[in-house]
């Protein structure tokens, strides 16, 4: 059963309602330990010094900041102790705005949230308030001793807060040179039509189920064969698709 990976309540107004955040997406990559192919052992690491290549004791390791000049500056985990964000067990709503004012690009992980049962009844009247308006709550809150700014949207009937990246962390497209230079191209009414025609005829209703991680799929499979007793599986590369640019006017 999932635990819950934080407790605390959501705030605004006169309003306090405790919840528990639960992991809404569970990552299912395949991982690779390194082994030492000549006695099966698994690879260890050491921390050494750069300078003369001897390890370095856990007591002796602190953080530095690298600046321009190559130099670091040395900063102590007591230092950065005292500038931790106050320690709070709310989700402090700021304020509201539209779904589609959001782009997705500020959105990073994804929780459930999930009410205590004494607050069930105030947790679907946000939740259904929410939805009746087509709102989305920017609130911040603090997990692990870090701050974050999160958006608090309804989805089926429950609360997915997802945390969110900073207007500073998304990178400019137009100080790439061919993003900056993509829009030099004319276009004409005909292709544009022809375009959107296109589009139209491979639209279809997004079904998440329909999609799977082929890759991760053919990398289990590859390991239980060899758990089963295949010394080698030899796997065939698929042929290198020719690379090609697709004319719009022609397809």
């Amino acid at each position: 059963m999932p635990r819950a990976i934080w407790s605390g309540s959501i705030s605004f107004g006169l309003v306090n309602i405790p919840i528990k955040l639960f992991n809404a997406v569970s990552r299912k990559s395949v991982h690779f330990n390194q082994i030492d192919s000549r006695t099966g052992a698994r690879i260890q690491y050491r921390k050494v010094s750069a300078a003369d290549g001897e390890e370095v004791p856990a007591e002796a390791i602190t953080k530095g900041y690298q600046l321009a000049s190559g130099e670091y500056v040395l900063v102590g985990d007591d230092e950065l102790a005292a500038l931790d964000p106050e320690a709070s067990r709310t989700v402090d709503i700021e304020q509201f705005v539209d779904l589609e004012e959001i782009d997705p690009i500020y959105y990073e992980s994804a929780y459930y949230v999930a009410p205590d049962k004494a607050a069930r009844k105030p947790y679907n009247l946000l939740v259904q308030a929410l939805e009746r308006e087509g709102k989305v709550a920017i609130a911040r809150f603090v997990m692990r001793t870090k701050q974050y700014l999160a958006a608090l949207r309804p989805k089926d009937g429950v609360l997915v807060l997802s945390t969110m990246v900073y207007a500073d962390e998304v990178n400019d497209p137009y100080e790439l040179p061919e993003i900056d230079e993509a829009g030099d191209g004319e276009v004409s009414e005909r292709e544009l039509k022809m375009a959107t025609q296109l589009i139209e005829s491979l639209t279809e209703p997004f079904e998440p189920e329909k999609f799977e991680d082929t890759y991760r799929n053919q990398v289990l499979e590859l390991v239980e064969r060899k758990a089963a007793g295949e010394e080698e599986v030899v796997v065939t590369p698929a042929p290198a698709a020719e690379e090609k640019v697709v004319d719009l006017m022609a397809a």
